[in-house]
């Protein structure tokens, strides 16, 4: 059978990847996440290098863990989900601790107005700048990235649920607030993307498959709007953003991705999806059949699992996801309850599936 591939993406047949929580990073390798974890240089590189060699002992068969050798100049958490420094930059304060990811305090600020010019001169933001200065003057170079904000979860991380009021009561300022909130994300990713070549291996690490670096527009948030209110309010940046920046996805981790298949359908150029468990990817196939779904297994769900229970949901969502050349599988933020079996089963049901679809597949 022949199955078509979207050409800006150049994947592999069938990436797979995960992420591990921090409090799993925490109770097995005792690796704690407080500032320095993400902002001293030499703990940076020493840590995430710490890391590689611990996914290489236990999944390097399937892959993982192919930089432990290597001392990476990593600007950001690239081995955890996390999303902080837009927010941060914003003037939200950040909460640090031992086991868990940076939280975000929403900033409940009393206007709809901020500066596009002020987050850049901020302290949050001079301490990154400090932070690239040191790695690049030590190694000459640098590499990953820090997951941007969207702009949905940025402004309700400013103006806290009160801007879901705003959209109703107040929507021409809200149109201005949203606008402000985007040229600040796509100047903070474009420079980023300038200095390391990556933006979104933060929020997905799946997209590390894919040649060339995905433009990963965060909708975490999604999953609280409805879709006229997307379409009225956001949608204008997907559509824009995915004209500038190939390859283009969006990340929506909610339980209703399907819910929005006849929203995201309108984006020109949507390459990639970020699939929220449990969405329907079925649906979402009928709606974007040239859209790289990246299928994503529940890590709340996988430790109740067994492992043939695990292995006949990746079956299922792959098979449904109906393409394997646009599809991808992983699961993000498992925690300390997950047994080294039953991520092992994600991994060996993908091989395979990659070979079953390669023994009868043309290209």
């Amino acid at each position: 059978m022949t199955y078509h591939r979207n050409e800006t993406l150049q994947n592999p047949m069938l990436p797979a990847d995960i992420v591990l929580s921090p409090a799993w990073w925490y109770h097995h390798e005792g690796i704690t996440f407080d500032e320095d974890f993400f902002f001293h240089p030499a703990r940076r590189v020493e840590v995430e290098r710490r890391m590689e060699q611990v996914l290489f002992d236990r999944w390097g068969r399937f892959g993982l863990g192919a930089d432990r050798n290597r001392d990476l100049p990593l600007i950001g958490p690239v081995h955890l989900a996390a999303g902080y420094l837009t927010s941060a930059m914003l003037g939200c304060r950040v909460d640090y601790s031992e086991d868990a990811p940076p939280q975000v305090i929403p900033a409940n600020i009393d206007s709809l107005e901020i500066s596009r010019d002020a987050p850049f001169t901020s302290p949050a933001y001079k301490r990154y700048e400090q932070l690239l200065d040191a790695l690049k003057g030590k190694h000459g170079y640098l590499v990953g990235d820090i997951g941007w904000g969207g702009v949905l979860n940025t402004a309700l991380d400013l103006r806290g649920q009160t801007f879901l009021m705003d959209l109703f009561d107040k929507p021409d300022e809200a149109v201005r607030f949203t606008t402000e909130i985007a040229a600040v994300v796509e100047r903070f990713s474009r420079q980023m993307a300038q200095a390391t070549g990556s933006t979104s291996i933060s929020v997905n690490r799946n997209v590390r498959h894919i040649t060339g670096p995905v433009h990963l527009h965060s909708e975490c948030s999604n999953v609280m709007i409805s879709t006229d209110i997307y379409e009225r309010f956001l949608l204008g940046f997907d559509v824009a953003w995915s004209k500038r920046y190939r390859p283009y996805g969006i990340h929506h981790c909610g339980v209703d991705p399907h819910r929005f298949a006849e929203s995201y359908a309108k984006v020109p150029h949507l390459d990639f999806l970020d699939v929220g468990w449990p969405g329907d990817v079925a649906k979402l196939r009928r709606h974007l059949p040239n859209t790289f779904l990246n299928v994503r297994l529940s890590p709340v769900e996988i430790v109740r699992q067994t492992t043939d229970q695990i292995r006949q949901t990746v079956r299922r969502l792959v098979h449904d996801s109906a393409n394997p050349w646009l599809t991808g599988v992983c699961c993000i933020n498992m925690d300390q309850q997950v047994s080294d079996q039953q991520i092992t089963a994600i991994f060996e049901e993908v091989e395979l599936l990659r070979e079953e679809y390669a023994a009868s597949t043309t290209t």
